[in-house]
């Protein structure tokens, strides 16, 4: 089976890390991938919003599988462009249809989707600029801290919460304004949930489903969760205070309703689905959906998986995913993600890496590099990933610090307190 993952980032790293693992007889392609996929995989130079150019490199490498790692291919419908292309007939690809991407590509038809099916959620509305006035008297009534979220996609940063009502208003109008695209088009402004957060994921054929491992991950830049949020700055797995009670409401408050709720209108989901969750005093609700794995939860919970992950796609791809099993190790796994100086900000690009090569006791997924010259460049704001297992979660923590610590470039920043707000938690 040739398999093409689109994505050049550390979730796509790991899940061609995964795959390059199974006792069938996979070739792996990355579309465009980074100097990490090429270890175990082609690197093809194509865009993932490059359809026509996904369309060739599916014919010219006899493509039977496309995952699709990254949110933006799906919204566009990379999933309906394949399987309703007569000469890609055949082709079979994990990552929901554009309808059922819309759980992540609008954050007003996830509230909508949410309240129809009865999904424990925060209470809402959604304004334009049209309804501007509205949209502030609604933040007046509220209680801080305020939470104003773009519609559209916005790299997972499109979220404000502020505490100061002006300054909430003063943020509401920025979004309007473009301060995150077009995504701001159309705002939801929520009820402020208070509790910690956490997210669930699993891989669904739209009949069944297999539940992956949990995880909680860190979005703001700064230590001790201060700072403007990032794409992600570490994540750890399993999480403590994820009791299996806990876990338990979650799946019969959520995961299910959403399964069941998809089918109800209509939607084929065939993929993965990201749950957001927040624990408010022991009940879970959901704060967002993704249509895909996240990044860098996927760098701590791939690892997790002991089964072969080929066989859990096929089981998508055939509609069989009931007659798979899936087995989680107990150990934890740790990632910390090693960034740029200045991101999320602006930052500077082509600093050399060094090294990586004396790194032995961790997985190092690759995000934002290249090669130049033969060298190891960096080439985005989060760089790479460096994930450790252990028998306790320190244990894992300590690998992944001493490995960063091997690690090198200009400008390199990183959080030192990943998991620390998890160690008073007992699993």
């Amino acid at each position: 089976m040739n398999i093409l993952i689109l994505g050049s980032g550390a979730r796509e790293h790991a899940i061609a890390w995964k795959l390059a693992q199974s006792s069938r007889p996979l070739k792996l392609f990355v579309a465009p991938g980074n100097p990490g996929t090429a270890e175990t995989a082609v690197n093809l130079p194509v865009d993932p919003l490059d359809f026509e150019r996904v369309r060739e490199v599916i014919i010219a490498n006899s493509i039977g599988m496309v995952v699709v790692g990254p949110e933006a291919p799906l919204a566009e419908g990379i999933a309906d462009f394949i399987m309703g292309d007569p000469a890609l007939s055949g082709v079979e690809v994990i990552g929901p249809c554009r309808d059922g991407a819309m759980l992540e590509g609008s954050k007003d038809f996830a509230k909508g989707f949410m309240k129809r099916h009865g999904i424990p959620a925060a209470a809402y509305e959604t304004f334009t600029q049209d309804t501007l006035d509205d949209a502030v008297t609604f933040i007046r009534r509220m209680k801080p801290p305020y939470v104003l979220k773009a519609d559209g996609l916005a790299a997972g940063k499109g979220v404000l919460i502020i505490n100061d009502f002006d300054e909430a208003v003063t943020g509401l109008k920025a979004m309007f304004g473009g301060k995150f695209g077009a995504a701001g088009s159309k705002v939801v402004i929520e009820e402020y949930l208070q509790g910690i957060e956490m997210s669930a994921f699993v891989i669904t054929d739209g009949i069944s489903y297999r539940i992956l491992p949990e995880a909680k991950d860190y979005k703001r830049i700064g230590e001790g969760d201060t700072g403007k949020n990032t794409g992600g700055m570490g994540a750890v797995s399993p999480v403590p205070f994820a009791s299996s009670s806990f876990l338990e409401k979650v799946e019969e408050r959520i995961i299910k309703p959403t399964i069941e709720g998809l089918k109800r209108e209509g939607i084929d989901y065939r993929g993965f689905i990201f749950f957001g969750l927040m624990n408010v005093r022991g009940d879970p609700y959901v704060i967002e959906y993704n249509a895909r794995l996240g990044d860098p939860e996927t760098e701590v919970i791939i690892p997790r998986i002991a089964s072969d992950l080929y066989d859990l796609l096929e089981g998508v791809a055939h509609r069989d995913l009931a007659s798979r099993e899936i087995k989680i190790v107990t150990d934890t796994a740790v990632t910390v993600m090693m960034v740029s100086g200045g991101y999320p900000d602006s930052y500077g690009k082509g600093f050399p890496v060094s090294g990586v090569e004396n790194v032995a006791e961790s997985i190092i997924f690759h995000a934002g590099t290249t090669m130049k010259d033969g060298r190891l460049v960096t080439s985005g704001g989060r760089v790479m990933a460096v994930t450790s297992m252990g028998s306790t979660m320190q244990e894992a923590l300590d690998k992944s610090y001493s490995s960063v610590r091997k690690i090198s470039f200009n400008g390199m920043s990183y959080r030192r307190d990943i998991g620390a707000d998890l160690k008073n938690h007992i699993i």
